[in-house]
């Protein structure tokens, strides 16, 4: 496996190439062209330049996170073929760069939903928390404003500004979109792209929904091991695979994730590994990586990523905030360093003792 650290860019990330190129075991960094809206195409020079620029830090590009899904494709829509030949192309480009692996999700509206994203915990760092009951009692419009005091001047992925001020247009547009129907654009999407994917050996993984229920009413569908093992089998082709996200796949606790990976075997391209700690089903807050600070245990699921020949990409996710950092929530650099650190330490450890 490949050791990496998110990184939005130098215009938009606190964190620097330099600080990454100093954590010790971490090789390379996922990005993205922070400053492009879904549906655009991708130009070849600016894809050009954010690679020199991580291989200029010492570093390696070592995939695309993300390639956002425009909801016209999502929703199923008649303008949803314009879209996906925009998609295609900046797939071509990528390719011509010799880039690899593109995370992307197929969450109708919001990307990921937190109802925290500064909860205080009993060391005193912040973290990033979701409540249920919080959720019940907010109208949808009102998501965004409920913590956006907390997000250090940072545009949260997913909840940028000018997407939030189309909320009600984006529910409106998926009021008739159920799970079938979610699915069945699902696998228009993919069948249109695999040739590219293909032709330029790039692979696609998806990212679980965040939570793995449905909020707001919305449907969700990269949820469990029965349909991710049904998206798997509806566009069969090794390029069609994930991101295993610990922390997406976690928020239902009926997942069994080490089982879930081993059931993934050579389709997981990617893999975000994180804690979460649980106050109740529905109630969790993100902790550190370490197994005793939350509900997981790490070293089964790093494990379980070792057991099935896992070579791709692996990044630690959501970290808290320490030290008094001031950061996008969840990617600050001293936590994930840490994080970094302890996988990379459970990794040596398990290789160690397979070679006795």
């Amino acid at each position: 496996m490949q050791m990496t650290l998110r990184w939005y860019g130098s215009r938009f990330d606190t964190v620097t190439l330099q600080q990454i190129r100093q954590i010790p075991g971490v090789t390379g960094v996922i990005s993205t062209l922070y400053d492009t809206a879904p549906g655009d195409v991708w130009e070849l020079d600016a894809i050009l330049a954010l690679k020199k620029e991580i291989e200029d830090a010492g570093l390696s590009l070592a995939g695309i996170e993300s390639v956002n899904v425009h909801d016209a494709i999502k929703a199923g829509l008649p303008e949803r073929d314009k879209y996906i030949d925009n998609y295609i192309a900046t797939l071509e480009n990528l390719g011509k760069a010799d880039i690899h692996l593109v995370c992307y999700n197929f969450m109708p509206v919001f990307d990921w939903t937190r109802t925290e994203l500064a909860r205080v915990r009993p060391d005193g760092s912040t973290v990033l928390a979701y409540t249920q009951e919080a959720v019940d009692k907010l109208n949808p419009e009102e998501m965004f404003s409920s913590i956006s005091s907390d997000t250090n001047g940072s545009i949260m992925p997913g909840w940028e500004p000018e997407r939030m001020e189309h909320i009600k247009e984006l529910f409106e547009m998926y009021r008739n979109v159920d799970d079938e129907a979610l699915f069945a654009n699902l696998k228009y999407f993919l069948e249109r792209i695999m040739p590219v994917c293909d032709k330029y050996d790039i692979n696609m993984a998806i990212h679980p929904d965040d939570p793995a229920w449905s909020v707001f009413g919305l449907p969700r569908i990269i949820i469990n091991k029965a349909n991710i093992l049904r998206m798997m089998k509806m566009v069969d082709n090794p390029h069609n695979g994930v991101t295993f996200c610990s922390g997406s796949y976690g928020t239902n606790l009926e997942n069994d994730l080490p089982d879930m990976i081993r059931s993934l075997k050579g389709r997981i391209h990617f893999a975000h590994v994180r804690n979460l700690k649980f106050n109740s089903p529905t109630d969790f807050e993100e902790a550190a990586h370490l197994s005793s600070d939350g509900t997981f245990d790490m070293y089964e699921i790093m494990l379980a990523l070792y057991d099935i020949g896992f070579t791709g990409p692996i990044r630690p996710d959501h970290g808290r905030m320490i030290w008094g950092e001031v950061a996008m929530p969840g990617y600050g650099l001293y936590d994930r360093a840490l994080g970094a650190a302890y996988l990379n330490g459970l990794w040596e450890a398990i290789v160690k003792s397979h070679q006795k």
